[in-house]
């Protein structure tokens, strides 16, 4: 299997985390690499603010790389402070004082305004905050009507003074009068957006802050962090509404058979064994095999090697009504498929009967017990995962399977050295392992690019080398190298192990969008980048990761509407609530810029 999406993909995968989104069918990409999805989707030159899709100056940070500098995530700086004191309005042009006749008469007005708004001040810092706002409106019936600095000052100071007191309307109506006289105010928008936010206004909160984080471009964590959080609640919304009345979606071919690549010790995806097919067949060479026994389940593995998907739940629950022989099978199988279409409601009674069927085949049980564990990270329940890989490791302690699926699920929960030992023991089962192998050496790379520690990382980097020539039709050992030459910027070394990936795997489509990403961020090459990511929305246009690079792509380039597109398309391909949360977090940071753009005329930096 090539390379993959990030983890969030590999643990929103609607199984195991070796379910065919995540890197080689298996090792999740992004949480081994410290990369999370966000990141690595902008590995052009251009993170994405903390995951919620503002774009930060491409330009900018690359300088910053070449120059060798690797700050915090997303190059943010570690201040909150303003860059204008509080009750001080951002410079604007006509500021000054009038000069000509009149002049004394308006500087009397204003002089008294500001007079009012300093004795404000004082009983602001004093925490008497009713006298300071009774100032602050004495100052703004006084200033004159075209000072609008000045105006917009006063009323972003009374805003503050509400804020104290709590009374978020009246702090969004200052705010809002203060924008309007000083649409590029950005203490006034910050403190609207803070408003918002208590009054759980989402979207106009994600506005305002959007708006600010473009006006200090994208160099303060407070607004930053408010932004990430205020995506996430509307992710998180949005997405529990839609994947409630979502129709089940059946993912591509491909994806399938790289989910059950990923296990060695799973009966349901061994192919029909010689006793369950009729003599009769065994002489039709080429032709469309039938099953000797009238049974669901035997139905359902034939559907499986026609690559008939869509008609195996069905079939299995034929085997379960019927309370057939091969009824355990079935349980699992259809389990199985509710995982792979999104539907763990479904899923999770159907595991639990097979977990508790003790007469059962004890590797249906494991194997059980492997998907419900993945299944749980996936709703990000670490400690209810932890204990049904434990299970599983306790009943069936020669399966490899679950050492390969619970090193990964250590390096989700970034526990490297257990994670090691798990490969470790999987290996010893199945020394012919190269996916474990590959994953084993990729979790030591991230370790020791982490901590920093080049000479582990030579050693790791000789130790993909030797991977790749022990097991030369591993696709997985060159995609997991060509992530960690990408790290070292050994940019032409890492294209070729993407086009040994695809030689392998011609009809994988994540390889093509690495590939693609590995284009921009070396030769800042957007046409080869878009032309290798639309390749593979033609392999597999059930390919989400894809139309999600695609969208964030365009955010960059300034292409607001074709990213929401893009988005939605993702959305709807989406494996999982938490995925779904995580595009809608991206498409409506997308439409706040917009929105922004509409408004105030700010638009961040493009390609």
């Amino acid at each position: 299997m090539a390379a993959s999406k990030p983890v969030e993909a590999a643990v929103a995968a609607a199984a195991a985390p070796g379910s065919g989104s995540g890197v080689g069918g298996g090792a999740a990409a992004g949480p081994a690499g410290g990369l999370p999805r966000w990141q690595l989707a902008l590995a052009v030159g251009a993170p994405l603010l903390l995951g919620a899709g503002a774009v930060y100056l491409w330009s900018r940070q690359r300088r910053r790389r070449e120059a060798g500098g690797r700050g915090d995530a997303g190059g943010l700086k570690r201040h909150s402070e303003r860059k204008t004191p509080e009750g001080r309005a951002s410079p604007a042009p006509g500021s000054g004082h009038p000069e000509g006749p009149g002049a004394h008469l308006e500087m009397n007005s204003l002089d008294r305004a500001q007079a009012a708004k300093n004795k404000g001040n004082k009983y602001f810092k004093a925490g008497k905050y009713e006298q300071a706002i009774q100032c602050y409106t004495e100052a703004i019936s006084l200033c004159p009507t075209e000072k609008n600095v000045d105006l917009s000052t006063f009323y972003q100071n009374r805003a503050a003074a509400f804020e104290q007191l709590q009374k978020w309307k009246e702090v969004a109506q200052d705010c809002t009068k203060a924008v309007e006289l000083n649409p590029k105010y950005v203490k006034a928008l910050f403190r609207r957006a803070k408003a918002h936010e208590k009054l759980d206004n989402k979207k106009e909160c994600l506005e305002d802050v959007t708006a600010v984080c473009i006006l200090e471009g994208f160099q303060n964590q407070q607004s930053m962090l408010l932004a990430d959080k205020v995506l996430k609640l509307l992710g998180k919304e949005k997405a529990k509404e839609k994947y409630k009345n979502r129709e089940p979606l059946m993912p591509s071919p491909q994806f399938i058979k790289s989910y059950f690549s990923s296990f060695t010790d799973d009966i349901i995806s061994q192919p029909m064994l010689k006793g369950e097919k009729s003599d009769e067949d065994k002489d039709k060479e080429g032709e469309a095999l039938e099953v000797k026994e009238n049974s669901g389940y035997l139905k359902a593995k034939q559907y499986m090697e026609e690559e008939n998907y869509d008609k195996i739940i069905s079939e299995c629950s034929k085997e379960v009504d019927a309370q057939g022989k091969y009824m355990a099978e079935a349980l699992l199988l259809r389990a199985t498929f509710y995982l792979l279409i999104g539907n763990a409601t479904a899923a999770k009674p159907d595991l639990d009967k097979v977990i508790s069927l003790k007469d059962a085949n004890v590797k249906l049980r494991a194997n059980a017990l492997i998907k419900r564990g993945s299944m749980y990270m996936q709703q990000q329940q670490p400690l209810l995962s932890t204990q049904d890989f434990n299970m599983a490791a306790d009943i069936d302690p020669q399966n490899a399977d679950v050492y390969h699926h619970r090193g990964q699920l250590k390096i989700l929960l970034d526990q490297v050295e257990e994670a090691v030992a798990d490969f470790d023991e999987c290996i010893r089962l199945r020394p012919e392992s190269a996916l474990a192998q590959a994953q084993k050496c990729f979790a030591l790379y991230r370790q020791a690019y982490t901590g920093n520690n080049s000479s582990q990382i030579q050693a790791a980097m000789k130790g993909f080398e030797e991977v790749i020539k022990k097991f030369p039709r591993c696709a997985e050992g060159y995609a997991l190298y060509a992530q960690a030459l990408t790290d070292q910027q050994q940019f032409g070394k890492a294209d070729e192990m993407y086009d040994k990936c695809i030689d392998l795997e011609p009809d994988n489509a994540t390889t093509y969008v690495h590939k693609g990403l590995l284009q921009l961020q070396w030769k800042q090459d957007l046409d080869r980048g878009l032309e290798l990511i639309s390749k593979a929305i033609e392999i597999d246009n059930k390919c989400d990761f894809a139309y999600e690079t695609m969208g964030t792509i365009e955010v960059q380039r300034g292409n607001m509407e074709k990213a929401i597109d893009m988005f939605n398309k993702a959305i709807n391909l989406a494996k999982s609530e938490m995925e779904m949360a995580h595009l809608y977090s991206l498409c409506d940071a997308a439409h706040a810029q917009t929105e922004v753009a509409k408004k105030y005329g700010l638009k961040p930096p493009t390609l």
